[in-house]
């Protein structure tokens, strides 16, 4: 048994429903999912893989050791910055293989494989082409009730018209037939002897009993021999109005065998009756209780299992419906149509006509216009196994062939030779009560189509742990088994201090605390405490991730670990932070040379041995003499041909770089002359032109002194000095007068007129 689950859709970009087949989709790692997996409940790989698709457990066997287990559990970047190695990382990929050896006609592809773990998801395409003039069964089943006997004198010459009128659409059409009234005991039945073998008794004429199904004839390309079963029906009776049609439908899905479907035909169910039909239930008011197992029942033709077991269930209908590819098509008057059209939305894959009178010609029509409308909706149902559908969820999203992305699980409008792409995800929420891996199959099925899609899902609940299978997840070993440093004779021997012996194996050497005092001893080993700044790890519980210098937001740069305060580097670093590296390659100078032969190579970089020297590599030395080179005498040093072939090469080696240097200093140093000899003309033409005013000024200043003559009294004469203050009419004057030639005697008498007391002042 499956379960069909209930999907949800989702719109899909149109690059990437047909740019592929199939593709993951894997959820990213954030600070949220690395909170996740840090939690101190994650003490063994399974808690920890559990807990989200981007968690990671490291397996190696000295990671961090004397921490907590949960610290295994982290991102795997995280993991990997603390020393785990790649090849220790148990991290479940997420995959989607396709099976393209299996061919298909309709529905592709048809056999994918999946691997899948608690909170991840993959996703898939599925493709589903209506194809054109397909081989169609239709299987008439027909109430015989006794209000259908015109009704069923009408259906006498349908045979015939209707195959006329399918080859239009197919032209191979193939045709069954099945009759039910409803089961055959009390109270659906009248029980009296005289009516039991001729429920028509009251109308002096003769009918077979009621039957809940039988099947008369399987299905057959004859349209004569169809003709010929038809004439031949007969009505039945029954006591109630409901009748057996729901459990007639199921027995003439499952029965393919009896029935004659063809595997490669569109298969439809013509259901024909004017009343409603019995649901789940109904039978227990005939005793009847036995739930109905979905399976076929016939014998000679004849359903046995009428008057033993409760009708289907709509749910147990409609799955053996679509388990068997079959459309439903209701033909039914106008009494009951309401009660039917409610009925449909139940039934995937199932049309609804109403008819006055099942008379040839409208029926044809029905046939035909359902024919057309179930064949132009492509949907899909997708159903896990029972026993896994709680761990799962599914989403549907479809791209019809009109580019638009439908609603609900279906596109509507397809006609033949398009095709129909879903857009299909399938996620797990947990894994199994048990905590293993399992196989789980889901089914991708079109609704009435032969063709489906199988999904083999491998949802990854374990750990493997590498080779070994040792995962160090478990807790603490007791002290009976047996721990590093400790003999057998320590471990038995009850006169040992075996508590003593035990903590010599928890203290670093010449140190006399146990653990570095930040851990405790157990059965001879570290158990380190937890610190809210970081992890505490090691043999001795020396080690942590927090307490070292930092370099680039990376404890001890990410190139060493940090014991006691100090970053121990890695091969090939060094210094406080281990961001030197202990490679002089980038002190290589071009000439081969270390630092140009000047200097040293310290963290990766040149210190030149003279402070006049610069450059990368120590070549430039502005302000060198070439007496400082012996060989570098004059600029044509390397020209000369007196020299040794050893003297020629020091020369190429260390006089070029300062011949090259001191060139570009004497052309700078004559630039800046120059620029030197040009500002200092102008500033001396400037200043001889100052010069020049100022003689000027003087020479004038004293000829006007000379063409005065002599200061008359009383009169104020020019001095040949700027007037510094020009009284204004806001400025009050007083006036200095002498009446008579200056007398010691005489007093000085300065006049301010007064100023009336009504008078206002004015500036």
């Amino acid at each position: 048994m499956t379960s069909w689950l209930r999907t949800r859709s989702t719109s899909v970009p149109l690059c990437v429903l047909l740019g592929c087949m199939a593709f993951a989709v894997c959820a990213e790692a954030s600070s949220a999912g690395a909170s996740v997996c840090q939690s101190p409940g994650a003490t063994s790989c399974a808690d920890c893989l559990q807990r989200g698709p981007q968690c990671a457990w490291c397996f190696q066997e000295d990671f961090l050791r004397g921490a907590e287990p949960s610290f295994r559990c982290d991102l795997a970047e995280n993991l990997h910055r603390r020393g785990c190695e790649p090849e220790f990382t148990e991290q479940w990929e997420i995959k989607v293989e396709v099976n393209t050896t299996l061919s298909s006609t309709q529905v592709s592809p048809q056999d994918i494989s999946i691997s899948l773990r608690p909170g991840s998801e993959a996703s898939f395409i599925v493709a589903v082409k209506q194809l054109e003039r397909y081989p169609v069964d239709l299987y008439y089943l027909v109430d015989v009730s006794a209000s259908m006997q015109e009704n069923l004198d009408h259906l006498k010459t349908v045979g015939v018209a209707l195959s006329l009128r399918m080859t239009e659409h197919t032209s191979d059409l193939w045709l069954g037939f099945g009759s039910f009234v409803d089961k055959p005991v009390s109270p659906y039945i009248s029980v009296h002897p005289s009516k039991i073998d001729n429920p028509c008794s009251d109308y002096e004429i003769s009918c077979p009993p009621a039957h809940g199904f039988h099947h008369v004839l399987s299905m057959t390309g004859n349209m004569s021999e169809f003709t010929r079963v038809i004439k031949r029906q007969r009505i039945s009776g029954n006591m109630d109005t409901p009748e057996g049609g729901l459990d007639a439908m199921l027995q003439a899905a499952v029965c393919q065998g009896e029935v004659g479907w063809r595997p490669e035909a569109k298969r439809l169910l013509l259901v024909m009756t004017d009343q409603p039909s019995h649901l789940a239930l109904d039978s227990r008011l005939a005793g009847i209780v036995v739930p109905h197992d979905g399976l076929c029942h016939l014998n000679n033709n004849i359903y046995t299992g009428t008057t033993k077991m409760d009708h289907p269930s709509l749910g147990q209908l409609s799955d053996k419906l679509l388990e068997n590819h079959i459309y439903s098509i209701f033909a039914v008057e106008k009494q009951p149509y309401q009660w039917y059209k409610e009925l449909v939305h139940l039934l995937p894959g199932s049309y609804l006509g109403k008819l006055g009178l099942f008379q040839a010609p409208s029926l044809i029509e029905l046939v035909v216009d359902a024919y057309k409308k179930l064949l132009s909706e492509v949907m899909v149902l997708v159903s896990v196994e029972d026993k896994a559908v709680s761990r799962y969820w599914v989403s549907v999203s479809p791209l019809c062939p009109d580019g638009s992305t439908a609603k609900g699980q279906s596109c509507s409008g397809v006609r033949p030779d398009q095709t129909a792409y879903f857009n299909i995800t399938i996620g797990q929420h947990s894994c199994a009560d048990d905590g293993k891996d399992e196989d789980v199959t889901v089914i991708v099925r079109p609704v009435g189509y032969n063709e489906s899609t199988v999904i083999r899902i491998h949802s990854k609940c374990s750990c493997s742990c590498g080779p070994m299978g040792h995962c160090h997840g478990d807790s603490q070993s007791s002290c009976s088994v047996a721990q590093p440093g400790v003999n057998q004779q320590q471990r038995t021997d009850p006169r040992k201090d075996s508590k003593t012996d035990s903590n010599r194996s928890c203290r670093a050497d010449g140190s006399n605390v146990d653990c570095s005092g930040r851990g405790v001893c157990e059965c001879g080993r570290c158990t380190c405490e937890q610190s809210k700044l970081g992890v505490v790890y090691g043999k001795y519980c020396e080690k942590d991730d927090f307490s070292c210098p930092y370099e680039g937001e990376l404890v001890c740069g990410g190139r060493g670990v940090c014991v006691s305060g100090e970053c121990a580097c890695k091969d090939g670093w060094t210094g406080d932070s281990c961001g030197c590296p202990t490679s002089t390659a980038t002190c290589q100078s071009p000439n081969g040379l270390l630092c140009s032969g000047q200097g040293k190579c310290m963290c990766g970089k040149c210190v030149c041995d003279d402070p006049k020297l610069s450059g990368n590599f120590c070549e430039r030395c502005p302000t060198c003499q070439s007496t400082h080179q012996p060989h570098c005498k004059s600029v044509d040093c390397h020209r000369s041909r007196g020299l040794s072939q050893k003297e020629n090469e020091h020369c190429n080696n260390t006089c070029a770089p300062l011949i090259g240097n001191r060139d570009d200093v004497l052309g700078r140093v004559s630039s800046g002359r120059l620029v030197g000899t040009f500002l200092s003309v102008c500033a001396l033409t400037v200043l001889c032109g100052l010069v020049v005013v100022a003689v000027s000024r003087l020479l004038l200043q004293k000829r006007g002194s000379s063409q005065g003559g002599a200061a008359e009294e009383g009169v104020y004469h020019y001095t040949g000095k700027d007037l510094s203050y020009i009284p204004t009419t806001n400025d009050k004057t007083v006036t200095y007068r002498r009446d008579r030639p200056p007398d010691r005697s005489v007093e000085m008498h300065i006049q301010v007129p007064k100023m009336p007391l009504d008078d206002p002042w004015r500036y």
